[in-house]
């Protein structure tokens, strides 16, 4: 058998479904074998807007995502997307072709050493020199990819290894690994603080967004009657539309929820992951934390938690649900006292028709004219904030952004990966002018695929978010100002629908006809920031 075909079998081994990427010379062989097995190729028009597929891929299904590269610059254009996997946690697979490795007539035409560029971005980045190796080669990189804390793998299959015959290869079976519970002691000493705590709050972080999570923390949350927030990454895992729901936690402080935090003797911190920015800060003699999450914590100047349960999150969570109590005492109704101030903070401008539209409108607007289950996909820009923070999310997995690279130019792949996977659903990227240019080619991709998806772009001419971090410094408005195709036409140079808000009462119903209509939209939407100085601490503090 030749030894792409090998490879072939392999992935299907594990179940993949599609390889997103851009083949080169170097990967024909494995492009011939793929021909005619079950997993689709969706070829896109950059391998950064394949990867960032892959990567959504693996963040929704908790499977491995898998892309395709040549040598070179292929390669190389996965490198922002192979950080964006490793530090947000999505299993995601990347092979990369090579010039033959035993013998070359090329000398060093687009070699370079792609092993040791991506060892420092992933969990795992090796080069098949044997296709007898490919078997274990690949589940070993499934495995390592999947487990906790998931993240980016990366194999190098030069062209003539993916041209050799293979005798007496064997496929490895997949098996699930159970992670380790956690300790009884630690269990037992969480319920005594948890017990003796006078105002307790829940933190939801990144590492709590996984599936077997869901039910077991949701049903911890309902018996203890501990109000909770989550970090912008932890946003959905258990629904806002739960009374003892305070808020997201968008900024790192000052905020108006951070009061309530601040009001806190004990947070019970699940699924904290340090590639967030941290929603509270840790001092000497101050609030107490318990931490629980599959891996001890890493300490720092902020985060130093009294107490860590270590292990198989779902199950550490149900196991403090049977210890607890049917009933606490403490006094969390003063907290739970500030819920309606919390709200009535955030949604102040919600049904504010100036134009162009404020921040608070447009999340306003989209969450009333998006179904329950509806996915957005955020790009990274100032008004991610905004959603973060003012957009309701009923259930897991519906809103995606990115807190931990917060690269632009996910957004719109992501998106599409989303509208892929989930084709019955509603899907919005969610992207700001200059987000959207940098894969904007993508559009092509979509419309290939015959997707269903909605590009809403908030457009300002700017790079709004340094914008206002240069304003908060009180420096010059300098330097972040450009100009923008006219974005109608652009879509329907793609075959896509374009649409461009005139007035802010079209928006919903726009948005709304857009999904009815089916197919893919792209949606200007002119936006004003100057409610971006709400946001400044002072102006919190006085809110």
């Amino acid at each position: 058998m030749k030894a792409s075909d090998l490879f072939i079998k392999a992935l299907e081994n594990e179940g993949v479904e599609y390889i997103f990427g851009i083949p080169g010379e170097e990967n024909l062989d494995f492009l011939d074998s793929l021909q005619s097995s079950s997993i689709k190729l969706i070829l896109t028009r950059h391998e950064q807007g394949a990867a960032f597929m892959a990567a959504t891929y693996g963040r929704m299904t908790g499977k491995t995502g898998v892309c395709l590269a040549t040598l070179g610059p292929g390669a190389t254009n996965f490198v922002t997307c192979a950080a964006y996997a490793q530090l947000g946690g999505f299993p995601m697979l990347m092979i990369t072709g090579q010039k033959p490795i035993n013998s070359s007539k090329q000398g060093k035409f687009q070699i370079v050493d792609i092993v040791r560029m991506m060892e420092p971005l992933t969990k795992s980045a090796k080069q098949i020199v044997n296709g007898g190796m490919i078997p274990s080669l690949v589940r070993d990189a499934f495995r390592i990819a999947e487990e906790e804390r998931p993240g980016a793998v990366h194999l190098e299959l030069p062209e003539d290894v993916a041209a050799e015959d293979v005798q007496g290869w064997h496929i490895f079976p997949y098996h699930e690994i159970r992670r380790p519970d956690a300790d009884k002691q630690s269990l037992s000493n969480a319920i005594e603080m948890i017990k003796s705590a006078k105002q307790p709050l829940i933190l939801i972080g990144a590492g709590a967004n996984r599936k077997k999570v869901f039910a077991p923390l949701k049903k911890f949350v309902d018996k203890s009657g501990i109000p909770f927030f989550n970090t912008q990454m932890g946003k959905g895992v258990v629904s806002c539309e739960n009374p003892l729901f305070l808020g997201t936690a968008a900024l790192s402080d000052a905020d108006v929820l951070h009061r309530v935090v601040n009001m806190a003797d004990l947070i019970i911190n699940i699924g904290h992951d340090v590639v967030e920015k941290p929603p509270f800060f840790m001092h000497d003699g101050g609030t107490q934390v318990i931490h629980i999450n599959f891996n001890s914590a890493q300490v720092d100047e902020v985060y130093f938690p009294q107490l860590e349960v270590i292990g198989d999150i779902a199950s550490s969570v149900e196991t403090l649900c049977d210890l607890l109590p049917d009933k606490l005492e403490n006094d969390v109704a003063k907290l739970l006292k500030k819920r309606e101030k919390i709200r009535q903070v955030i949604h102040d401008s919600d049904d504010d028709n100036s134009f162009p539209m404020l921040p608070q409108r447009i999340v306003a607007d989209a969450r009333r004219a998006l179904e329950k289950d509806a996915i957005i996909a955020l790009d990274n820009g100032m008004y991610k904030i905004w959603f973060a923070r003012h957009y309701h999310t009923y259930m897991p997995n519906t809103v995606l952004l990115d807190n931990a690279l917060a690269t632009m130019g996910a957004g719109l792949p992501s998106a599409m990966a989303c509208a892929l996977i989930y084709p019955k659903r509603q899907v919005m990227a969610v992207c700001g002018d200059g987000g959207f240019m940098m894969n904007s080619q993508e559009i092509e991709t979509a419309v290939r695929l015959k997707l269903n998806l909605v590009v809403l772009i908030v457009t300002d001419s700017a790079y709004g978010m340094i914008r206002w971090k240069q304003e908060g410094q009180g420096l010059s408005d300098f330097g972040l100002q450009y100009n923008n195709p006219d974005f109608v036409k652009y879509a329907d140079s793609y075959g896509a629908f374009g649409h461009k808000v005139q007035n802010t009462e079209e928006f919903t119903p726009l948005i709304k006809s857009c999904f009815k209509q089916g197919g893919v939209h792209i949606i200007d939407a002119p936006i004003d920031y100057k409610e971006n100085k709400k946001l400044f601490p002072e102006q919190l503090k006085n809110a």
